[in-house]
């Protein structure tokens, strides 16, 4: 595939733009309702090297001239897939799309979905649970608005299910391209077992893994743009960290254009983008199945160091247990209930 040229300001005929800057400042250039779909992760006001710590307060009213402007720049038949997870701050979580969604809503958008993205894999928490999951806020600028449900159908449980009663008793009652994945995402080797789907977060032993802290897996991005977009449409991300956004619009000959206020991460785009018109580039496909163990790895076997451990004693209370009563825990028994999908072997 022949390399493309690659604009830094926004120029109607270059079809990838990727700007070094001011998000805001960037929008203020780009023409009214150009684009089809803004797809993102913003920051999440963790006090990055990358991002200023501020208040919840402030950070949001700053979002909040952002947003004006991605709506100002949006289709009338676009959407914002808008995707945060929890801020927490001395163990006390505040839900991000829940303070987001009023400014949405404020500026007259209507959310067609809260998607619940699931992942196996992260920090592991003592005084919480641990956090497996995040959520993407979609929103539309219309009630006319592209939604190509067959382009992510996912394989029917029973296609052989037929009608029981009525005028189409004894036709099938499926539909032949496949049902419609539900809010709830999680890529599963059979997608049909639980109906959602699952894709892996991008962590140390991923093919897509890079510098950014915070990068999220391209396959999350295919998944909506597939769905909310056509091709040659223009596909912008307003936090576009390392461009995986662009590169899955790239990927399914979307327009699209990219902003990161950190020079890093736009050279790594850069290179990236250069990866993938010369083929090079690496990445899960599309519905690639997740590996399941099936207990004989020695990875997923009971360490015999714990064995001989005493884990049939109540619970012991710590912070925060009003000491009202005790879980009892399961004694291992040689290999542990390994069902959980791991990434490793990605």
């Amino acid at each position: 595939m022949p390399p493309q040229k690659i604009s830094s300001d926004y120029n109607e005929l270059f079809d990838i733009i990727v700007h070094q800057g001011d998000t805001l400042e960037f929008l203020k250039t780009l023409p009214s309702n150009l684009v089809n779909l803004i797809i993102t992760s913003p920051p999440y006001n963790l006090g990055k090297i990358y991002e200023k710590k501020s208040s919840l307060e402030e950070y949001l009213q700053n979002q909040e001239y952002v947003i004006k402007e991605l709506v100002r720049v949006l289709n009338v038949q676009g959407s914002i897939c808008w995707q945060v997870g929890n801020y927490v701050l001395k163990r006390e979580s505040y839900p991000l799309d829940i303070y987001y969604y009023p400014i949405f809503k404020k500026l007259n958008l209507k959310l067609r979905n809260r998607i619940i993205w699931h992942y196996s894999h992260g920090l592991n928490e003592s005084f919480r649970f641990s956090g497996r999951y995040e959520t993407i806020l979609w929103f539309t600028k219309s009630d006319d608005y592209t939604f190509n449900l067959d382009a992510v159908r996912v394989p029917n449980k029973y296609p052989g299910k037929r009608h029981y009663k009525g005028p189409n008793k004894g036709k099938p009652s499926c539909n032949p391209r496949g049902k419609n994945p539900s809010d709830i995402w999680e890529f599963l080797t059979n997608e049909w077992e639980r109906g959602v789907w699952e894709f892996p977060n991008v962590k140390s032993a991923h093919p897509e893994k890079t510098i950014h802290p915070c990068q999220y897996p391209i396959e999350l991005v295919e998944r909506c743009l597939l769905a909310f977009t056509n091709e040659n449409d223009w596909i912008l991300d307003p936090y576009c960290g390392v461009g995986s956004s662009l590169i899955a619009g790239l990927k399914h000959k979307r327009r699209v254009i990219g902003v990161d206020q950190e020079e890093q991460y736009i050279e790594i785009t850069h290179q990236r983008i250069d990866d993938f018109f010369k083929g090079t580039l690496k990445f899960r496909e599309l519905g690639k199945p997740i590996m399941v163990p099936n207990g004989r790895e020695k990875w997923s076997k009971i360490p015999d160091e714990w064995k001989d451990l005493e884990i049939n004693k109540p619970h012991q209370g710590t912070v925060g247990d009003r000491g009202g009563g005790t879980i009892p825990t399961a004694p291992l028994r040689g290999r542990l209930p390994c069902r959980e999908r791991l990434t490793r072997a990605l």
